[in-house]
């Protein structure tokens, strides 16, 4: 290598230290002074504390002053030197160092000095890479620039009076996959609310759009508050088009992870009119239809997205059809509880009874046309009349008890309220509800609890369509971008034998001889009966007295529609008669004593 080429290396080197001397230096610099600018103003606090203190107890006999004391050292200490001051101090003090040492130093102790500081200086330096070093890979955009820009102390002290904001000061912003953090210090006039209600305030002092999301939340600690700029997802370019490969609800926009809510929970899906509720529900939907345990029963009165499941699922669209189905869900449930094997909590799914998820789309129709529905009963006396019949008793039925007998409710509706979208008794029973854009925080309160507000469940501020939030006790208020599912996809998954209670496997072969069941003449007056028929016969067979059909249905604790449906089914098969003044009798007693 030439003289010449030894020369331009050398200054090629010389020319980036000296860049990354300046870099460096210029990031200390803006570190300490956004450290200063956050903790001057304590500083202040701390000097009108002790002023206070030495009004007070002006000779110093108490703890009050000498605490107020040591408050304001600590304050001063935690308040970092300019990058100019810090230089020259250091500087003076290594000079006067030399001075007064180097002269009586050994040229041995040199040696081992000047190993020492290499060693100091080239550790120093790597530490400083490092702490500086971006390791999340997030570049900011023109628009987080220009917030990161306007988030710094020294811009919003200027600019905070004059935006109504006088008294909050914020700290070093951070940009993470979520977006922009920083945190916001509140004096004694504000609180975190306040500071949420000032949110226009806030938009107005950063220029920011008005269809940016933004959260304030309560800070680590006290007289601190957090503010968070949605500028950007952590979902942000995946692919949320749902496969079977990708089966999971969504992903979670804050830490990017798949998102999946499991069978065996009682579930509320709420959100206004264009919100995505049908298409947030149909993964959750494939599940349940998925595998030789699993079985899917839809209630849709509009007739629009049970029609998509009708190869997969049962599916009731009349309010006639909503109350047989209810019926049949009750007795099956009832059946369940009653054969339940002592000490075990809940039903093991098979693929003769398995796992049955119900599944309610719209709950305010349902709770609307399927109620009083009319319905013509025979009489004792041979004459027929009109009774009404309602599917919610047996749906608040399977709320309550249906989770040990694995036949779970899923509730839908765009009318968040209690009594009008949400049934007052199967509210309590939910367990997991899944919020996507509601119209008012009222509406988001009903949905994910009373505190929503307070802890940041703002289901009123989400976008629409396709974002939700998720509360199940575990979770965050981190909204979830749900995945697609296609309607052409829907139709063309694998047909499925719909659940039905009154179904039996039947195999018939071409040209096999046909078999041919014999009678017992002795059992034909005793008919098989399910839960529901067998806890009303045997209220029947033990009251003193012939009792009318609608006193069972306080004796049994089953639904209307239920007890009729198991009065027809024993009075057809001669267990119970019913008496000329409409009472109902068993007649195992009378036929044993005739025999």
């Amino acid at each position: 290598m030439s003289q010449s080429q030894v020369w331009r290396t050398h200054r090629q080197y010389a020319a980036t230290a000296a860049r990354w001397t300046a870099d460096r230096w210029r990031k200390e610099a803006e570190r300490r002074s956004a450290l200063r600018a956050e903790r001057k103003p304590l500083v202040r606090d701390a000097r009108r504390a002790l002023a206070t203190a030495r009004a007070i107890d002006p000779e110093g006999v108490t703890s009050l002053r000498h605490r107020a004391e040591r408050e304001l050292r600590t304050a001063k200490r935690r308040v970092p030197d300019p990058m100019w001051l810090f230089a020259s101090k250091t500087a003076a003090a290594l000079g006067a160092a030399g001075y007064v040492w180097l002269p009586q130093v050994s040229a041995r102790v040199w040696v081992w000095s000047a190993v020492a500081v290499v060693a100091a200086v080239t550790a120093l330096s790597v530490w400083i890479a490092v702490r500086e070093r971006d390791t999340t890979g997030l570049k900011p955009t023109a628009e987080e620039s220009a917030l990161l820009k306007r988030l710094q102390p020294q811009h919003w002290k200027e600019h905070a009076e004059q935006r109504g904001l006088a008294g909050t000061l914020t700290g070093r912003p951070r940009l993470t996959e979520a977006g922009i953090v920083c945190a916001v210090r509140l004096d004694g006039t504000w609180t975190t609310t306040k500071l949420r209600s000032a949110e226009d305030h806030i938009r107005n002092l950063l220029g920011a759009r008005t269809s940016l999301r933004m959260q304030v939340k309560a800070g680590k600690q006290g007289g601190w508050a957090e503010l968070i700029l949605r500028t950007r997802s952590a979902a942000d370019g995946d692919d949320l088009t749902w496969t079977p490969e990708r089966r999971s609800l969504g992903i979670d926009t804050v830490t990017g992870e798949q998102v999946t809510v499991p069978l065996g929970e009682r579930l509320l899906i709420a959100g206004r009119s264009g919100a995505g509720k049908s298409v947030a529900s149909r993964p959750l939907l494939y599940d349940a239809s998925e595998g030789e345990t699993n079985a899917l029963v839809i209630i849709d009165l509009k007739r629009v997205e049970g029609r998509l499941w009708d190869h997969r699922a049962r599916v009731a669209s009349t309010p006639h059809e909503v109350i047989d189905v209810t019926d049949e869900l009750e007795t099956e449930m009832l059946d369940r509880l009653s054969i339940l094997p002592k000490g075990q909590d809940t039903w093991t799914p098979t693929a003769d009874r398995p796992r049955i998820t119900v599944v309610v789309d719209e709950g305010a129709e349902v709770m609307t046309a399927a109620d009083k529905v009319p319905y013509e009963t025979e009489t004792g006396d041979g004459k027929t009349r009109t009774v009404t019949r309602s599917a919610l008793p047996a749906l608040e039925s399977i709320a309550r008890m249906g989770r040990a007998a694995c036949i779970d409710l899923w509730w839908m509706t765009q009318k968040p309220t209690i009594g009008d979208g949400i049934p007052k008794q199967i509210a309590p029973q939910i367990g997991v509800s899944i919020c996507l854009a509601v119209r008012t925080p009222a509406e988001a309160r009903v949905v994910l609890g009373e505190d929503a507000q307070a802890k940041g469940w703002n289901a009123d501020e989400l976008p629409v369509p396709g974002v939700a939030l998720i509360r199940d006790g575990k979770r965050k208020p981190d909204p979830v971008k749900v995945r697609y599912m296609d309607k052409a996809v829907v139709i063309a998954l694998p047909d499925r034998t719909p659940w039905s209670r009154s179904v039996a496997p039947t195999v018939e072969a071409a040209g096999a001889p046909t078999l041919t069941l014999v009678k017992d003449t002795a059992s034909e007056t005793t008919p098989t009966t399910d839960g529901a028929a067998a806890r009303v016969l045997k209220a029947i067979e033990t009251a003193d007295e012939p009792v009318r059909q609608k006193d069972l249905v306080t004796l049994t604790g089953l639904s209307k529609g239920a007890v009729s449906k198991a009065v027809k089914t024993l009075t057809t098969g001669g267990a119970i008669v019913r008496t000329p003044d409409g009472h109902l009798t068993a007649t195992r007693g009378d036929e044993s004593a005739a025999a």
